[in-house]
């Protein structure tokens, strides 16, 4: 039976499609990924029909793999990029251990019903994973970048720049998609920082991060309440009490830098075992 070859690829809404074509922007996202030190492994998320592709091939500073969900993509790339290792997959469920040994780079325009959950990804992979450049919702880069007291500071900004700097490159109008999105979009560069590990429990940390916005209209007292309560139910509720008195506690989750954060974690642990419950 004779495969069918399509010299073009619909974009389907399902999948969150939206591909670029404007080759200028293509170039600039790929020449936002940085390689200073010899040949860089590459994992290109969602290529489609290789307008990234087409540049990060012709870069001898990188070793270029893709991931493609999309079947009829796949197929379009096996015929237009011959020898491009191709990994015919969803990417949210690619065990990147095993696929991958030693230190790497990931970029793509990524689809925007999925963004937020590749970043969770790539934060469990982050010993590994030392750059992103992604191409994703303004709103959401926004988030990322978001400083301490902006409103749109929240769990991914916290998390992310743990152990990530991010670097906003630069805007990108609807109008360079096929089909255009409504809303704009934006192009970021993470690079891993020096923090190699947290030091304080991180499986606490992520869930005291996680439930301060998810209650960031409450001070950290209350939104954190229903983890210290349980946590600290060995000690006196005298000492309960003195703990809660703290000051880092009357303040919301989106007045916390990183260093607080982990600062916070730390007091949590200290005056409740917690490092043995996580």
């Amino acid at each position: 039976m004779r495969t069918h070859q399509p010299d073009r690829v619909r974009p389907k809404k399902s999948l969150g499609q939206h591909f670029l074509h404007d080759k200028n922007i293509a170039e600039k996202i790929v020449q936002g990924l940085i390689a200073p030190g010899g040949i860089e492994q590459v994992l290109e998320i969602g290529p489609g029909m290789g307008v990234l592709t087409q540049f990060l091939v012709q870069r001898k500073d990188l070793t270029v793999t893709v991931v493609e969900i999309d079947r009829d993509s796949v197929v379009y790339l096996e015929k237009h990029y011959p020898g491009l290792p191709i990994i015919s997959g969803d990417f949210l469920e690619l065990d990147l251990r095993e696929r991958f040994s030693g230190n790497y780079s990931i970029i793509g325009n990524f689809p925007y019903n999925i963004s937020s959950q590749i970043f969770f990804k790539v934060l469990e992979n982050r010993d590994r994973v030392w750059q992103v450049v992604g191409m994703i919702q303004k709103e959401v880069a926004d988030r990322i970048a978001a400083p301490p007291g902006n409103k749109t500071y929240g769990i991914l900004s916290v998390l992310l720049q743990a152990f990530y700097t991010v670097h906003y490159l630069f805007k990108v109008p609807p109008g360079v998609f096929n089909p255009p999105p409504k809303v704009m979009s934006a192009v970021i560069r993470l690079e891993r920082n020096g923090r190699k590990a947290l030091s304080c429990n991180e499986a606490l940390f992520f869930r005291v991060v996680k439930q301060g916005f998810n209650n960031r209209r409450k001070t950290l007292r209350n939104a954190l309440k229903n983890l210290i309560l349980p946590a600290f139910q060995h000690l006196p509720p005298e000492a309960v009490t003195e703990f809660l008195k703290l000051t880092i506690l009357d303040k919301r989750a989106e007045q916390l830098s990183v260093d607080d954060f982990i600062h916070l974690t730390e007091l949590i642990e200290q005056n409740s075992g917690a490092a043995n419950s996580i």
